[in-house]
């Protein structure tokens, strides 16, 4: 049974709130904002609370339980970081105010741009981009800018790797180059051969995940980045994945050039309920006079009786503008705040756990599940939704019945390598007891899957809703909410 809509639940006379006699004179609206008839719900406070309440248990949330998006990091946000951002201090300041008044948000974001720096070991940085693809565009933007500087416009080619994001290929593109695919080899690296042959005068450069969205380390990292150096290309690293080497790997000690972080992902900001993002692009020293304007930079150095006046610097090459204002403040606050809370030591453990708990899982599903690339994995893995012994199970079906075993479905058929694709990332933040559980679960679907597999063809059958015609559901979109038959179109 559906919960009833809140126009179905009014009543008439029922009163929610009282508003106070005003103690300023009343103005009349403007006549065309105002509506003849406008047949708005009539409940009380208490029907309201309720409603919603009951609408939010349709949600499965990450507090909730164990979230194991591939590719996302869905992992447990601390409330601490919430508490913080929403300080008066930073929750009620303005960008156009005039520096005087918010150095401390400035001086947050300096010392968030210098450890972002430190963790990445890149040279410059900005934190204008509001999420990961779009500071991938930003990225791209400045390569392209970098190459066009030096007199090189020929260079109108990205190379992505086909375990790559799905975004990489949209932000070539959207940036009017030309993308080319660079296929894996057996093992689930760069297929080195296929680089060398696409690496030309006319490469802007590689776009590369590492580790993939295979959850692999690619083992030629060192030559794959020299044969893009040496064809005079630049080397993009997608940093969605870095939840896996903080403190173990600086991208840019390896020879990256420019690189974004997902703060919404590895520094654990809320990700995946429809707010921001916030996607910072760091460079190595050579690019960082293209980076966007402005940046928060030291504008008059301190003593030591007086502290050092923040303000905002051009880089003298930048590409513009990327965002209005300087990013997304907030979760800024909330990066800080985490990176505050674990340390350099922290920041490493965060890492190694990651990585023990998704080759943990790897190993409790392996035999029963097909790891298609049988490696030491990093922070996620993919195996194979199907069996022989099974011919009408999809990954699909899996993901479904794993729904009545009160698990959110991994990421479905990505990356595209992988057949019947199911990609999990356990994170760091769940303990053994729940990886047990969820592994325990993957491996009942497998048997029922081979025993009964109606089961999983008309999964799931516990949730409030049954399985969607999703097809349907993208082709024929509903966008308008439910009003009363009278109110007309």
């Amino acid at each position: 049974m559906t919960e009833p809509t809140i126009y179905e639940l009014s009543s008439p006379g029922r009163t929610g709130v009282t508003f106070p006699v005003p103690d300023v004179p009343l103005a009349k609206l403007p006549q065309n904002l105002l509506r003849k008839e406008l047949p708005l719900p009539e409940l009380a406070e208490v029907d309201v609370v309720r409603h919603y309440i009951a609408l939010s248990k349709y949600n499965y949330s990450v507090d909730d339980g164990l979230y194991p998006l591939g590719s996302c990091t869905m992992k447990y946000n601390p409330k601490i970081n919430e508490d913080t951002a929403r300080l008066p201090g930073f929750a009620y300041t303005h960008p156009l105010q005039p520096v005087e008044t918010v150095q401390g948000n400035l001086a947050l974001m300096f010392t968030l741009q210098e450890w972002l720096k430190e963790i990445s070991g890149f040279a410059a940085l900005t934190l204008q981009p509001a999420a990961g693809a779009h500071g991938e565009l930003t990225g791209v933007l400045i390569m392209r800018a970098y190459h066009r500087d030096r007199g090189d416009p020929k260079r109108v080619r990205m190379l992505i790797p086909d375990s790559a994001h799905g975004t990489n290929p949209a932000s070539s593109a959207m940036s009017n180059l030309e993308v080319v695919q660079i296929p894996s080899d057996a093992r689930g690296n760069l297929d080195l051969v296929a680089l060398k042959a696409a690496c030309d005068d006319a490469t802007v450069g590689l776009m590369l995940t590492n580790p993939n969205t295979l959850g692999l380390f690619d083992e030629h990292l060192e030559q794959v980045i020299k044969i893009v150096h040496d064809c005079g290309g630049l080397v993009y690293g997608d940093g969605a994945n870095l939840n896996a080497l903080l403190g173990i790997l600086r991208p840019a000690d390896v020879g990256f050039d420019v690189m974004h972080f997902n703060l919404h992902k590895t520094f654990s900001t809320p990700h995946g309920g429809g707010g921001p993002g916030s996607g910072p692009v760091g460079v190595s020293e050579k690019l960082a006079d293209f980076l966007p304007a402005p940046l928060v930079g030291i504008i008059e150095e301190g003593s030591d009786e007086e502290p050092p006046l923040f303000g905002f610097v051009t880089p003298k090459k930048s590409i513009g503008r990327v965002k209005a204002f300087h990013g997304h403040f907030g979760m800024m606050v909330r990066t800080y705040t985490y990176i505050s809370m674990h340390g350099p030591d922290g920041l490493r453990k965060i890492a190694e756990y990651a990585v023990l708990n998704a080759n943990y899982v790897k190993a409790r599903l392996k035999g029963v599940y097909t790891v298609p690339f049988d490696r030491i994995c990093m922070h996620e893995f993919v195996v194979e939704g199907q069996w022989a012994e099974a011919p009408g199970i999809r990954a699909l079906d899996v993901a479904k019945r794993l729904m009545d075993y009160d698990f959110h479905p991994p990421t479905n058929y990505f990356p595209l390598i992988v057949h019947e694709a199911l990609m999990i990332e356990p994170t760091e933040t769940e303990n053994k007891r729940t990886l047990d559980a969820f592994a325990d679960a993957l491996l009942k679907i497998a048997d029922e899957a081979k025993t009964t597999p109606s089961l999983l063809h008309e999964a799931p059958h516990k949730t409030p809703f049954g399985r969607m015609d999703e097809v349907k559901a993208a082709r024929e979109l509903v966008l308008c909410c439910w009003l009363p038959e009278d109110y007309g179109d």
